[in-house]
């Protein structure tokens, strides 16, 4: 288990845009993960904050970080404006990616992507948009058939992770399994519904992730 772990607020600045985020990073940290939560969720979300902290003693830093302002989480509580907008969070997730790759703590390191509902798909996008940048990504009950025509250019292994009881979810990860080139997989929690809210769900799913981050962003690192 990492003992020593670095804990900071890290407002992301995109142009002239801020968006609040956390940045923890252990000691000697191997890589670094940006989590993309879902729709009506944050950067508090308890289970990517779960997974984190699985992460976290894997020797791994992460980003978890708001996609949207506060105004725009707002109105999207009323209106669902922003948070299927795909393209507009795939844009922040790629905004986030650039100021990861420029900061002085987080530059050095390897990067992968965790995302969440419609978090998965903006991370899709985002993968797509940096080729040479995303190392590996992880779909949690994730909706990344929103990425569409994206999906093809995808090069980053990239994990799918369902619940078994989740089985429209199930029908769209497989297609979009389809048309994803790069190495992927498809993997399906028993039991456990969209939410993994189920004993166990979630820690299968943070050993799942575990598990592929270290196969494809430490242990074959991109170059």
């Amino acid at each position: 288990m990492i003992e020593t772990i670095e804990h900071l607020e890290a407002p992301i600045t995109i142009g002239d845009l801020r968006l609040a985020g956390d940045l923890e990073i252990p000691e000697n940290a191997a890589a670094i993960v940006a989590f993309a939560h879902g729709s009506g969720s944050s950067r508090r979300s308890p289970r990517n904050r779960e997974v984190a902290a699985v992460l976290h003693d894997a020797g791994l830093a992460t980003l978890l970080f708001d996609l949207l302002t506060e105004e725009e989480a707002e109105a999207d509580a009323y209106s669902r404006r922003y948070g299927f907008d795909i393209p507009l969070l795939a844009d922040r997730l790629v905004g986030a990616t650039d100021w990861l790759t420029a900061e002085p703590r987080t530059r050095g390191l390897r990067l992968g992507y965790f995302g969440a509902s419609t978090g998965a798909a903006a991370a899709l996008v985002a993968a797509a948009e940096r080729p040479h940048v995303v190392g590996a990504v992880v779909s949690r009950g994730g909706r990344p058939d929103l990425a569409e025509d994206a999906l093809r250019r995808v090069q980053a292994p990239t994990l799918l992770i369902v619940g078994g009881q989740d089985a429209p979810v199930i029908d769209l990860n497989r297609q979009a399994l389809a048309q994803i080139k790069a190495p992927r997989r498809l993997e399906i929690v028993r039991n456990a519904t969209h939410l993994f809210e189920e004993p166990g769900a979630l820690e299968d799913v943070s050993r799942l992730a575990q598990r592929w981050f270290d196969e494809h962003l430490i242990a074959h690192p991109r170059r």
